[in-house]
């Protein structure tokens, strides 16, 4: 069945997505029935407060609001007199002037209401949805990997910001390393090669005292990668403000394997007494070693599971997962899985 593109609208999971950077909505007429289609469901956002009884009231309205201004765009882009000046108006400087505007003003409100509050100490993301991204947007798969190194500056630069000193993200496990194919894998070391050097020469990097690392099993990439990496840590090593931290090659099941094995070699040697062995000994050889535990993970693309991303680091973790794809996350994103950190009170047990 063909059908035509009518317009694209900026159209999201409700207003508070229209006045973020979400991505536009396709309508097409298809050329058999004549019918309206949209490109996906208008389905409102997850949000902290739908864990309540009120939020899921919440959630309901803003679900069956957000289909009711689907199915009202449908409606209206039957006529060309509206299509039109739809057209117009989605793809208006000014009106996104309008609306970038307007979401400067809310997000600056949301940073300052954050600042006020606690901030979390660590934070580490599961950098998920650049192939969900690439298809999408109906771009290769490369590109929607290079706009997800893209967004890692962006977001790098935010919490900087921010002043929290520890950031750590999940760029490839041990399990993309077997199951992707080798040619969208050297198209990833291509991508780390480029983005470890461009970090490593850039000013701001070095004016704000960032400090790199790359944690995993790092023997299994190929030199090529080895070569940036060593660069990049070499480069930034006299920093102290702000350590990044990159997980390539990385498995949480697989650090704690490496872990235990360096504690039954040193017992082995006579270096360790038995009775000494504890969480402590095991922690003190976990790749990340010199990190604190992360006080906040976040995942993108909606998916939530761990992924044997620091499975032993993160026993106490709050986590925050959220439906956008990497390369779309935004700034009120990552203000909105912090403002949900804040509303959250850590207990450690008791």
């Amino acid at each position: 069945m063909q059908a035509t593109v009518i317009t694209t609208l900026p159209f999201g999971s409700g207003l508070d997505r229209l006045l973020s950077s979400t991505p536009k909505r396709v309508f097409w007429r298809s050329s058999k029935t004549g019918r309206i289609s949209s490109s996906s469901r208008f389905l409102s956002r997850r949000r902290p407060l739908a864990q309540s009884a009120f939020g899921d009231s919440m959630g309901r309205m803003r679900k069956s609001l957000g289909r009711r201004v689907d199915d009202l765009a449908k409606w209206f882009l039957r006529f060309k007199l509206v299509s039109v000046p739809a057209r117009l108006i989605a793809n208006s400087s000014y009106a996104w002037s309008f609306i970038s505007r307007t979401d400067r003003i809310r997000t600056n409100r949301l940073r300052d209401r954050l600042k006020q509050g606690e901030l979390p100490e660590h934070i580490s993301i599961i950098m998920d949805g650049n192939r969900r991204f690439a298809w999408n947007s109906n771009i290769g798969r490369d590109l929607g990997h290079h706009h997800g190194k893209e967004k890692l500056k962006d977001v790098m630069n935010w919490i900087l910001d921010l002043e929290i000193p520890y950031f750590t993200v999940y760029a490839l496990s041990t399990e993309n390393m077997r199951e992707r194919p080798e040619d969208e894998l050297e198209s990833l070391y291509d991508l780390y090669i480029s983005g470890l050097d461009e970090i490593a020469a850039d000013p701001r990097i070095h004016s704000r005292g960032v400090k790199v690392q790359a944690v995993g099993r790092l023997e299994s990439l190929p030199s090529k990668v080895r070569d940036a990496i060593d660069r990049a840590e070499s480069q930034t090593a006299g920093h102290s403000n702000f350590l990044f931290t990159v997980c390539l090659a990385y498995g949480g099941r697989e650090e704690i394997v490496d872990a235990v094995r360096e504690v039954a070699t040193d017992h082995a040697k006579g270096e360790l007494a038995l009775e000494s062995i504890d969480s402590a000994q095991i922690s003190a050889r976990m790749y990340t070693a010199n990190l604190p535990d992360p006080d906040l993970v976040i995942r993108t693309s909606g998916e939530e599971r761990i992924s044997n991303f620091l499975l032993w680091q993160i026993a106490y973790s709050e986590l925050h997962f959220t439906d956008v794809h990497w390369p779309s996350f935004s700034k009120n994103d990552l203000y909105e899985a912090l403002e949900s950190y804040q509303s959250r009170r850590r207990r450690y047990g008791e």
